[in-house]
């Protein structure tokens, strides 16, 4: 069975929300595509990503009355995506979700044949820009790069891994190809270069 839920992941480091910031620029307008919101228990910011920020308290109850589709925990905060922003699958449209690969064996089961884009760069890339960004201990970094080299997807998933060593319009680029590639994704897209 396959679905129409691109769940895009990848290591800090590697541009995930740039790259989905450009994807976003770059994809006409009116593809059955819809872009999933996250519920984040966090206060809503004024950064690249629009989500619902709501209170530790207020996402517990809303996980409670099964408002979400898919949820995790990640870096001390929860995130989940909302029924409402999954509906669009039971029309045939595509969904786009900002997801954790920690998390992705468990979406991948929930909804078997989804389209994993892992986003991530090399090993030195991920370093130079976690000690460049200056959040984490070089331990800390150590970690998240290992994890980042070590990560596979899971079976029963179709997997697009896009590497962002070095413009983000080549890897927007390397994305779109990918997308292209999958069955059944919606003619109009802008050509190549």
């Amino acid at each position: 069975m396959n679905t129409r839920l691109i769940y895009v992941c990848g290591p800090s480091g590697a541009g995930k929300d740039t790259l989905l910031q450009w994807l976003r620029q770059h994809l006409p307008h009116g593809l059955p595509l819809h872009w999933a919101r996250r519920t984040i228990s966090r206060p809503a910011t004024a950064d690249a990503e629009e989500y619902e920020g709501v209170t530790p308290e207020a996402f517990t109850t809303l996980s409670e009355q099964g408002a979400f589709g898919l949820q995790w925990e990640a870096n001390r905060l929860h995130y989940g995506i909302r029924q409402g922003e999954l509906a669009a699958l039971a029309r045939g449209d595509w969904v786009v979700v900002n997801g954790s690969r920690a998390h992705l064996p468990q979406a991948a089961a929930q909804y078997p044949g989804l389209v994993a884009v892992h986003l991530t760069a090399s090993a030195d890339t991920l370093r130079q820009r976690l000690h460049a960004r200056g959040r984490e201990t070089p331990e800390v970094i150590e970690e998240r790069v290992r994890r980042a080299v070590a990560f596979t997807p899971p079976a029963g998933s179709t997997a697009l891994e896009v590497r962002n060593d070095s413009t983000v319009d080549a890897a927007g680029q390397a994305l779109l190809a990918g997308l292209r590639t999958l069955p059944g994704w919606p003619e109009g897209l802008p050509p190549h270069g």
